[in-house]
């Protein structure tokens, strides 16, 4: 296997694709010396295979807004992989969906699933449309309409999706609510429910902690304590807020949060108090990251990511590739010593 040759043959293939061409070019650039050592993977074309999906699902969701007026969106699941088990991956619901970002996600969830060493293959999905500015009623809408067309391809057994960008604990009800009632069945279908109805026990904070003690394991091959360090975190969702809080309990100082519209500076750092403030703004009110610097009398940036400011650690807790090459450089350059990603993917190779 040749990993250039095969990726110019799917650019081919897919020239529409940039974000999945990218994933599957950052992963056979490690794996091609390894791989070349099986001669029988060749004969059994096993590189196509596990680039290309096991099948994808594409379907037009319609529902209607608060007007009475009928609304469509797209509406995907990207069945990667299932050699270990069943599918599993996030369902993403965001303007910048598309299927190329789809094929990008669960083609590194492939991979990501199969390190836990439990058994679960790789897959993602979701839907072009934003929750931003809907009402309760209308996302509840939206996310039955999705499932209502989704449920058939989806089981225990089969595919179990989760949430992630614009997918917290609301959407997942809804979407288990209406599978519930499409199947007349009560069964582990989706991950992220609430504790009062079959969720697990520390399953939103899961990903921003583990992202943390990660680092701090980082750190100790270096034998940097992460007390008293100055930290950048982007995003302002589940993996943001968490990774806030545990950077917290262990001594360190956030001074950065962001959302799709720009990011708050706090050079005092965001204190439980001001934590507590960005959930509920978030996960209640549905508000926008600007609201905290109005709140707390902050700098806040429009349009831009944090990644400019000086910090000792950065950690990307938003969406992919969104720290590239000029981000990188001013991290190094404002004296970060370290990158620990809890987002998907969320540096570019040139970053790298």
């Amino acid at each position: 296997m040749i990993a250039a040759n095969v990726v110019e043959n799917l650019k081919q293939r897919f020239p529409n694709e940039p974000e999945y061409i990218q994933a599957v070019s950052q992963v056979l650039a490690t794996i091609e010396e390894e791989y070349n050592k099986h001669p029988e993977f060749d004969r059994a074309n096993l590189i196509e295979r596990l680039c290309i999906p096991d099948r994808i699902i594409s379907f037009r969701v319609s529902w209607v807004d608060d007007k009475g007026n009928v609304q469509t969106n797209m509406g995907y699941r990207v069945q990667h992989n299932n050699v270990i088990g069943p599918y599993k991956g996030g369902i993403r619901f965001h303007k910048s969906v598309n299927l190329g970002i789809l094929k990008f996600l669960a083609f590194e969830q492939t991979f990501k699933n199969s390190l836990t060493t439990l058994p679960m293959g790789g897959a993602k999905g979701g839907s072009d449309f934003s929750p931003r500015g809907k009402s309760d009623v209308e996302v509840m809408r939206f996310c039955q309409a999705f499932i209502t067309e989704l449920y058939r391809h989806i089981g225990p057994d089969e595919d179990v999706p989760a949430g992630d960008i614009g997918v917290g604990g609301r959407e997942v009800a809804y979407m288990f609510g209406m599978y519930k009632k499409l199947t007349h069945t009560w069964s582990g279908v989706l991950t992220g429910k609430g504790l009062e109805f079959g969720g697990s026990l520390i399953r939103p904070e899961a990903t921003g902690y583990g992202n943390v003690y990660f680092l701090v394991n980082m750190l100790k091959t270096r034998n940097i304590d992460i007390k008293g360090k100055t930290v950048l975190v982007s995003g302002a969702g589940n993996v943001a807020q968490y990774t806030i809080e545990k950077c917290i309990e262990l001594g360190a100082k956030v001074v950065t949060c962001s959302d799709s519209d720009g990011y708050i500076y706090d050079p005092d750092g965001i204190t439980k108090e001001k934590l507590d403030f960005i959930k509920e703004l978030k996960n209640v009110e549905r508000g926008r990251i600007r609201e905290y610097a109005e709140e707390y009398g902050v700098k806040y940036v429009e349009g831009a990511k944090p990644w400019f400011e000086k910090a000792d650690i950065a950690l990307p807790s938003a969406t992919q590739n969104e720290i590239n090459e000029e981000a990188a450089k001013a991290l190094v350059a404002n004296g970060v010593i370290a990158v620990s990603e809890g987002a998907n993917m969320p540096t570019t190779p040139e970053a790298i």
